[in-house]
C-alpha cells in the first residue's frame, strides 16, 4: 500500500480556485482583483477598496456614492444590542465581545438565513457599517464612557475615530488608518479565510461564516500577532534595549511575533506601504522611539535569522500611537477583513462544494468493550 502523504496545515494544498486576490512573486505583491495593493493603499479610500473586493471593479462616483449611503446608513446598532455591550464583562478580550456582537447582528436581521445574492449583500452591509459601531461602543463602555452615536456625514474611518474618541484626527492620522484596513482587508486562503469558506461551504449563513472567521483570527499565529508586537514593544522600553532583547530570545528560541509569514519568504509586500505610513504617524505624535525600536529589531531578525517582518509589526506601533487599547488591534482588523470575508462568502456559495477533508487514523488497533469488572 502507498505511503499516504499528510500536508500538515494543509501547506502546499490548493483547495480551491478564486479570482479575490493573488500574491505574486514576480512583482513582489499582494493584488487583490489583479490591483497592487500598494498602489490601491495610496491612490483609493478603504471604501472604494471593500467594494472593489465585494463587486470585482473599483466603482465610478455614483456606485461609490451609492455604495457610502448604503453603509453610512446602516451604522446604528439597535438599543438592544447597546445593552448587551454595556453589559460585557469589563475584563472580556474585545476579539469575543465583537465575535458576540456579530452574532448578535445575526438574531437581529429578518434575512439571516436567507443566502441569496441581494440578501447576502444587504446582511453585508449592515455587518460591515455595524461592527465598526459596536466595536467603539465596547471600547468606550469598558472605560465607563458613553457610547458615542455614529455621524452619516463622516468617512468610514473618520467615523470610527469620532466613535472611539468623540474626534476625529489629522487628515494624515486617518489616511494611515485608512492604509491599514486597505492593506488588512484581505490575503488569499489565510487561516480565518478558509474557516469562513468552511463555514459557508455548509449552507450555514453569512453571519456564522464572519463569526467563523473572526475566530480564526483571535490566534496570535494569525490576527492576534499584532497585539504581540506591540506588547514586545513595551517589553523593550527603549532603543538601547532592542539588541539584546531580540538576542536574547533568539537565543531561547522563543517565538518572535511580526516577523516571518507562511506565504513571503523575503519580505511581507504590503510592509513598506505601512512602514511609511506608520513613520508619518509617529513623526505626527512627535514619537522617534518607536520607530528607531523597529529599525534595530528588523535589522538584527535579517542579520540574524534571515527572517522580514510581516504587516503586522510596522501596524501595532501605528494603532497604539493613534490611542487604541492593545486588545483592540485585532477587532480593527475584525473591520477590514470582513470585506475580504464576504468576497470569499459570495465566490463559495456560486460554486459550492461542501469542504470535508480526509484524515489519517493513527490511534489505537480495533479492539473490543469489556465491562468494568474486568478492566
Amino acid at each position: 500500500m502507498a505511503e499516504i502523504e499528510i500536508k500538515k496545515g494543509l501547506v502546499g494544498v490548493i483547495a480551491d480556485e478564486t479570482k479575490v486576490s493573488e500574491v505574486m512573486p514576480d512583482i513582489n505583491s499582494l493584488t487583490y482583483r489583479g490591483y497592487a495593493v500598494q498602489d490601491l493603499a495610496d491612490v483609493c479610500a478603504f471604501e472604494e477598496v471593500a467594494y472593489l473586493l465585494l463587486k470585482g471593479e473599483l466603482p465610478n462616483k455614483s456606485q461609490l456614492s451609492k455604495f457610502q449611503e448604503d453603509e453610512r446608513n446602516n451604522r446604528k446598532i439597535s438599543e438592544n444590542l447597546k445593552k448587551v455591550i454595556q453589559n460585557y464583562p469589563k475584563k472580556a478580550h474585545p476579539m469575543d465581545t465583537t465575535r458576540t456582537s456579530v452574532s448578535h447582528l445575526g438574531l437581529e436581521d429578518s434575512e439571516t438565513s436567507t443566502n441569496t445574492i441581494e440578501a447576502n449583500y444587504n446582511k453585508f452591509i449592515k455587518i460591515f457599517a455595524k461592527t465598526p459601531t459596536a466595536i467603539a461602543a465596547n471600547f468606550r463602555t469598558r472605560k465607563g464612557l458613553d457610547i458615542i452615536d455614529p455621524k452619516i456625514d463622516l468617512s468610514f474611518s473618520e467615523n470610527f475615530f469620532h466613535m472611539c474618541f468623540g474626534k476625529v484626527p489629522s487628515k494624515d492620522v486617518v489616511k494611515a488608518f485608512d492604509v491599514s484596513l486597505i492593506l488588512y482587508a484581505e490575503h488569499s486562503f489565510n487561516a480565518s479565510t478558509f474557516a469562513s469558506r468552511v463555514v459557508t461551504s455548509t449552507l450555514a449563513d453569512i453571519h456564522s461564516a464572519i463569526v467563523a472567521g473572526i475566530s480564526a483570527l483571535k490566534g496570535p499565529l494569525h490576527g492576534g500577532a499584532n497585539e504581540a508586537v506591540m506588547e514586545m514593544f513595551l517589553d523593550i522600553k527603549e532603543p538601547e534595549n532592542t539588541e539584546k532583547y531580540i538576542l536574547n530570545k533568539i537565543k531561547s528560541k522563543d517565538l518572535i511575533i511580526g516577523f516571518g509569514h507562511r506565504v513571503y519568504k523575503k519580505g511581507d509586500s504590503r510592509v513598506p506601504t505601512m512602514t511609511k505610513y506608520y513613520y508619518k504617524t509617529a513623526e505626527f505624535y512627535k514619537n522617534d522611539k518607536f520607530p528607531k525600536i523597529s529599525k534595530i529589531l528588523e535589522q538584527t531578525m535579517i542579520k540574524e535569522k534571515n527572517i522580514f517582518p510581516n504587516l503586522d509589526f510596522p501596524s501595532g506601533p501605528t494603532y497604539y500611537l493613534m490611542g487604541f487599547d492593545i486588545d483592540f488591534f485585532t477587532p480593527i482588523f475584525v473591520m477590514s477583513r470582513i470585506t475580504g470575508w464576504a468576497a470569499h462568502i459570495n465566490e463559495q456559495l456560486k460554486d459550492n462544494k461542501l469542504i470535508r477533508p480526509l484524515s489519517k487514523y493513527t490511534g489505537s488497533a480495533h479492539r473490543k468493550v469489556q465491562s468494568i469488572d474486568k478492566r
